[in-house]
């Protein structure tokens, strides 16, 4: 799907128990994570409903539909990432389905981590890692993958300036909302 996306929607999807799919599996995405959720539904052929933002553009809810054919359903819902996430969280109240969370979960984090397996594992000697921060699942992926097998690697955080929610919560020493977050790097307009 083009995206380390798929790495930690598939291993989370995989993961899961009969129980846990019995009722299927919901996501909300900007694009990225909808297709690799989409694509793992189709080849575990798991029902998956999708929320994505309206402002979501086309291509990417054409290829999440592509990915995910008959196994998937994508609802457009909100303006931002968080407006859709909030309403997938309802959509799992009442029906009782898995969420499979973009960045904040251990396995989808586990998957994403592989980034940093492969750019460690390559020939080249590196001193720094630079990583996009949205969520935080693909930082913190890397950095656990760096902090186990490549220590003296330092990895960076990189954030837009008008999304830096992982800045603020530094500076305030725990999880911090936005109150707005910029829309122009969809990928990463995250208010956590």
């Amino acid at each position: 799907v083009r995206s380390y996306k798929i790495r930690g929607a598939y291993n989370k999807i995989q993961g899961l128990t009969s129980e846990q799919l019995i009722n299927g599996i919901v996501c909300a995405s900007a694009g990225n994570h909808a297709q690799g959720v989409a694509y793992a539904c189709q080849k575990l052929q798991v029902k998956g409903v999708i929320f994505m933002p309206v402002t979501t553009p086309h291509q990417k809810i054409d290829q999440v539909k592509m990915f995910g054919g008959e196994f998937v359903e994508v609802k457009l819902f909100g303006d931002s990432f968080d407006d859709s996430q909030k309403a997938a969280d309802d959509f799992c109240k009442v029906t009782q389905s898995t969420f499979v969370h973009p960045f904040d979960d251990k396995y989808t984090i586990a998957g994403q981590g592989t980034v940093g397996k492969e750019i460690l594992d390559s020939e080249d000697n590196y001193d720094v890692i630079f990583a996009p921060v949205g969520g935080g699942g693909l930082l913190a992926g890397i950095s656990a993958w760096t902090a186990q097998n490549k220590s003296k690697v330092k990895v960076i955080g990189v954030e837009v300036e008008d999304s830096a929610c992982l800045c603020e919560a530094l500076k305030a020493n725990k999880r911090v909302r936005l109150k707005e977050v910029g829309l122009f790097a969809d990928g990463v307009a995250v208010e956590q």
